[in-house]
C-alpha cells in the first residue's frame, strides 16, 4: 500500500476491524520509511450483472443510481437512510445470486417496488409513478387502488 504521506509502498497492518456487516475490513497502517500512520478499507469486489435498458443499452449496476431513485421517492417519508441501504443490499444479494451476467432494468425496477411497496406505500407510488410512466391520471389513480385493495386484504 502506498503511503499517502511519502509515497513509500512498505507498511505494516497495525490494527484490523471488520465492519458490523463483516463486508468490509478497516485496516490501521504505518509507513516503515516515515512511521506516518493512515487507514485503509478492504471490501470484497463482487462482479455484478450488467443493466440491459429499455433501449437495449447495456450499462454496468450503479448502486448509486438506485439510491438517488429511492431518496426522490422517499423525500419528506419517514424512512430511513439504513432502511433504504438494506433494500438496495437486498437487490445486490438477489442478482449477485441470480448468477446472470445481464439483468434487465425493469426486473431491477420490479423488486425495487416491491421492496417499497413493504417500507413505504407512498414512496412507493412515486417510485411506480416515474418507473412506470403513467400515461394519465386513469393508470396513476388504479395503482393508487390497487394499494389500497392489497392493503385491506392483510
Amino acid at each position: 500500500m502506498k503511503c499517502p504521506f511519502c509515497g513509500h509502498i512498505e507498511d505494516k497492518v497495525i490494527d484490523s476491524r471488520q465492519s458490523k456487516d463483516g463486508d468490509i475490513i478497516r485496516r490501521r497502517r504505518e509507513c516503515l520509511k516515515c512511521d506516518g500512520r493512515f487507514t485503509s478499507y478492504e471490501r470484497i469486489e463482487n462482479i455484478l450483472p450488467h443493466v440491459i435498458k429499455k433501449d437495449n443499452r447495456r450499462e454496468p449496476f450503479d448502486r448509486q443510481k438506485i439510491l438517488q431513485g429511492l431518496e426522490k421517492a422517499c423525500e419528506k417519508r419517514p424512512v430511513s437512510v439504513e432502511a433504504r441501504e438494506e433494500l438496495v443490499k437486498k437487490i445486490e444479494k438477489n442478482l449477485l445470486g441470480s448468477g446472470e451476467k445481464e439483468i434487465s432494468s425493469s426486473l431491477i425496477g420490479e423488486q425495487i417496488m416491491n421492496g417499497l411497496k413493504e417500507i413505504d406505500e407512498v414512496a412507493y407510488v412515486r417510485f411506480a409513478s416515474v418507473y412506470r410512466q403513467f400515461k394519465d391520471i386513469k393508470e396513476f389513480m388504479q395503482e393508487i387502488k390497487d394499494v389500497v385493495y392489497n392493503r385491506k386484504k392483510i
